[in-house]
């Protein structure tokens, strides 16, 4: 909104300054050559800046465009003439839009649109229902009167608050950078959402031949023999370089810890030859969640495997959005694919391989075609096998699995 000599400001107070000189017939006259002479959106502005009615400018100009047409010369409509307003001729119908916009505000659970989209439309059918004559422009212009705008939900709440999540946060922080600091490797994980392979619509727009949009099914029922894809994806913090392993079975803890062991082999070992310790933070869920004990099992075979001590730290509960790989690799995947159909998996490795960015992320993909079996059960004897030591704060969040020879 402009706020120089031609813009809202600078016509209210020319406004007011003439406003105890005019009569009804002259604001009315005013406040349209003042929109006429501003052009497109000129009868907005000058509706906001003088108070009078977008209709009332409208008839002005009718009136400007052609003079003596309109009301005779010199008759003026005197002080309080004129149709009452739609609030004094119908006492009530304030009250009563707002029970309907907020019913349990207003205490009435039984409210007819509680359950209902709240449009224009339907609150004035409402209201003529309940006997009120209005339309529904006078209906849009009640609700602003009423401080009412349409609005969209907000994600604010984040469910409930561990008393130790800041605590956390400065754990992970802590132990990220004493590992950069070393020359050791730090890395965030975790699984994109499970994208449908075929020629199903995906969301955002890309540039194409006008009229001529890629044509994709109607309905997004499961390709029986494509199935889905199931992306998991390893960050380095530091050398800003992704690997993602894009499965066909199940996103199970061994499903996870191949990725790891993919992305050691193929990226993590060429750039920390010398690295004698593995950082992982993850999420407190899923395949690589805390509870998961086949998770301290398989990272235990790839400390043997490796020879490396394998550290984890996990974010708190409903803190799954601070994990760094959601904001510096899967947004930027979720960038390139846009408005593309992923028709087959190797489309999908080659969309998530070419994904770069201006500040040098690297990213590699590969197609896991193993079968990870649910339901995998580990026994008490198994788990007590992984050579696991749990940190002082928070040792269920917080652990190391050596390799069981250096135990």
């Amino acid at each position: 909104m402009r706020r120089d000599g031609t813009g809202e400001a600078s016509i209210r107070q020319r406004f007011q300054h003439l406003l105890p000189t005019l009569n009804e017939r002259q604001r009315r006259l005013w406040a349209a050559a003042e929109a006429s002479a501003r052009g497109y959106g000129g009868v907005s502005l000058v509706a906001r800046a003088t108070g009078v009615s977008r209709r009332a400018i409208h008839v002005g100009l009718a009136e400007l465009a052609s003079p003596g047409e309109h009301l005779p010369a010199g008759r003026v409509r005197r002080p309080g003439a004129g149709g009452k307003p739609i609030t004094q001729s119908q006492p009530g119908l304030l009250a009563a839009l707002e029970a309907l916009v907020e019913p349990t505000c207003r205490g009435d659970p039984r409210s007819p649109l509680r359950w209902c989209c709240k449009g224009v439309r339907r609150l004035t059918a409402e209201l003529r229902r309940q006997g009120f004559d209005v339309g529904r422009q006078k209906v849009s212009e009640l609700l602003g009167r009423l401080n009412y705008s349409l609005q969209a939900n907000r994600k604010t709440r984040e469910g409930s608050s561990h008393p130790d999540r800041n605590a956390q946060f400065e754990h992970i922080a802590r132990r990220v950078a004493d590992s950069q600091a070393r020359g050791q490797p730090a890395v965030s994980v975790d699984t994109k959402k499970k994208e449908l392979v075929g020629d199903f619509k995906n969301p955002g727009r890309e540039w194409r031949p006008k009229g001529r949009p890629e044509e994709v099914r109607v309905h997004d029922f499961v390709d029986e023999r494509l199935g889905k894809a199931i992306p998991y994806g390893v960050y380095d913090l530091a050398a800003n370089a992704g690997w993602v392993s894009v499965g066909i079975d199940h996103d199970t803890a061994d499903f996870a810890v191949e990725a790891i062991r993919r992305w050691w082999r193929n990226m993590g070992r060429p750039l920390y030859p010398e690295a004698t310790e593995l950082l992982i933070t993850a999420d407190g869920g899923g395949s690589n969640g805390w509870r998961c004990r086949l998770w301290k099992v398989a990272l235990g075979r790839l400390a043997d495997e490796l020879g490396l001590s394998v550290s984890v730290c996990h974010y708190p509960p409903g803190t799954s959005k601070w994990n760094k790989i959601e904001h510096r690799l899967f947004s930027h995947i979720a960038v390139n694919w846009r408005g593309r159909p992923l028709v087959s998996r190797e489309v999908i490795v080659q969309l998530i391989g070419n994904t770069h960015t201006e500040t040098g992320l690297v990213v590699r993909a590969e197609l896991d075609e193993g079968l990870y079996p649910t339901g995998v059960k580990v026994t008490d004897q198994q788990l007590a096998a992984v050579n696991l030591h749990r940190a002082t704060f928070h040792g269920e969040w917080n652990y190391t699995i050596k390799p069981a020879q250096t135990a």
